[in-house]
């Protein structure tokens, strides 16, 4: 199957927090594969998923292969003071970054199954989950390295916020970085264009 293909069989929905515990378990399944982690990491995450998803402005978009099974997703919530990861990040950027953070949509995880990667997908799942956001940002954090996520980042206008930064309980470093919405398009991008 070409990429084109299997981009093209996967469906984006958008996941409600009521219907979240069904899905959850499958997703950070993607999470830990994709991250590296040891499985016990995904079942703690979980509880911290459906615990934000009580928060403000909460989205969760997932992708849906031709088979009904989850290959993608990403969600977030706005990012405010009091939150782990925004407190954490506005010491890291320091004041004259601090207004990213404002009125920020902080991107929480994004994540393809690793056997689905290079296939567009988490491009498409990421300007989906971004598409009508009222924020004026997106933040986010990713860990350090030439990857696909950082090439995916560049091109949707995210710049650095700070980099190797270390998060208590990940010996990563990680770089912190934002992009104004609506995110950037490339210049053969067919909405770019005009031509959808």
């Amino acid at each position: 199957m070409t990429q084109g293909a299997r981009e093209s069989t996967c469906v984006l929905i958008d996941v409600p927090p009521a219907q979240l515990p069904d899905l959850v378990n499958e997703a950070m399944a993607i999470y830990v594969a994709a991250m590296g982690y040891p499985p016990a990491t995904g079942r703690q995450r979980a509880t911290h998923v459906l615990k934000h998803s009580s928060f403000a402005s909460f989205r969760f978009r997932a992708a849906i292969n031709s088979h009904g099974r989850l290959v993608g997703f990403a969600y977030g919530y706005s990012s405010v003071p009091g939150q782990w990861w925004h407190d954490l990040v506005r010491k890291a950027i320091g004041k004259p970054s601090a207004h990213w953070l404002e009125d920020a949509f902080e991107l929480s995880e994004l994540h393809v199954s690793p056997a689905s990667q290079g296939s567009g997908i988490g491009e498409r799942v990421l300007r989906s989950l971004a598409d009508d956001l009222p924020h004026r940002t997106m933040v986010l954090s990713t860990p350090e390295g030439e990857n696909r996520a950082w090439r995916l980042y560049r091109r949707l206008g995210f710049v650095d916020l700070a980099r190797h930064h270390m998060f208590p309980g990940d010996h990563r470093p990680f770089g912190v970085l934002g992009a104004q919405l609506p995110l950037e398009r490339p210049d053969n991008d067919p909405l770019a264009l005009g031509l959808h």
